[in-house]
């Protein structure tokens, strides 16, 4: 069995997720359908982190072992193939040992958040951001971010149906960034992430950019280890699974 490791990017509207589901489509559904299609039977695939309906990927990283040794550019090719029409393409091949696994060998996962803050209502970026019409104050979401980083408790940043077994993790970076025209970016890096912990990050910082909380209070918000005490669930149109180190 040869294993592959594969950089995937999608657009995330379409599908209920990464994870198959019954009765919803899911990017790896159509994932895997491509890859039976080159190989003549079914192929299991791995992920880096799964992502949920809506959210967008631009370097998801995933694995799979087919009984055929391929060229990386035959794999690319013939899968991008079979995908079509579908929003998801491979970008990257590499032939790797059995020793890889796309999620258990990664060390830090990357993630971006994108907000057009704006009055008029999105068009053209409708479902790939997430609009804020009143005018945010970017230093002061920086600011709270700050209370954010190092090790803790994030149970207030944590989905309630989450199945991680610990709510504590390390969060390495927390920046907001002014972008081109009125686009802000959210960068956030840690070896791994709660369920929801990164859109509901964003949903409470956008509490202090718009002055309904003042930076102080999303400290308060992490010490209450209680997701009733964080801001709201940021929209998932606006979230980028961006690329995984190993």
């Amino acid at each position: 069995m040869q294993r592959y490791k594969c950089t995937v990017e999608y657009d995330g509207r379409p599908y209920h997720g990464w994870q198959y589901q019954d009765e919803v489509i899911s990017v790896q559904q159509v994932f895997e359908t491509a890859l039976e299609k080159l190989a003549g039977t079914f192929v299991r695939v791995y992920v880096s982190g799964r992502t949920d309906a809506g959210v967008h990927a631009l370097g998801q990283v995933v694995h799979f072992d087919l009984e055929k040794t391929y060229p990386a550019d035959v794999v690319m090719n013939a899968v991008n193939h079979y995908l079509k029409p579908d929003p998801v393409a491979i970008v990257d091949v590499e032939l790797v040992d059995q020793e890889f696994h796309a999620r258990f060998a990664s060390k830090k996962r990357y993630y971006m958040y994108r907000i057009i803050n704006r009055r008029p209502p999105l068009t053209f970026e409708a479902g790939l951001a997430w609009g804020v019409y009143k005018p945010l104050d970017i230093p002061a979401m920086n600011e709270a971010a700050q209370y954010l980083l190092g090790t803790h408790d994030f149970t207030t940043f944590r989905a309630t149906e989450c199945q991680a077994k610990s709510p504590v993790k390390t969060l390495e970076r927390l920046e907001v960034v002014a972008a081109e025209g009125q686009e802000i970016r959210i960068y956030a890096e840690s070896r791994s992430f709660l369920h929801h912990q990164v859109r509901n990050m964003v949903g409470t910082l956008v509490l202090v950019g718009k002055g309904n909380w003042k930076p102080v209070d999303v400290k308060t918000a992490l010490e209450a280890c209680d997701r009733r005490s964080g801001g709201p669930t940021a929209p998932a149109d606006g979230l980028y699974f961006v690329r995984v180190d190993y």
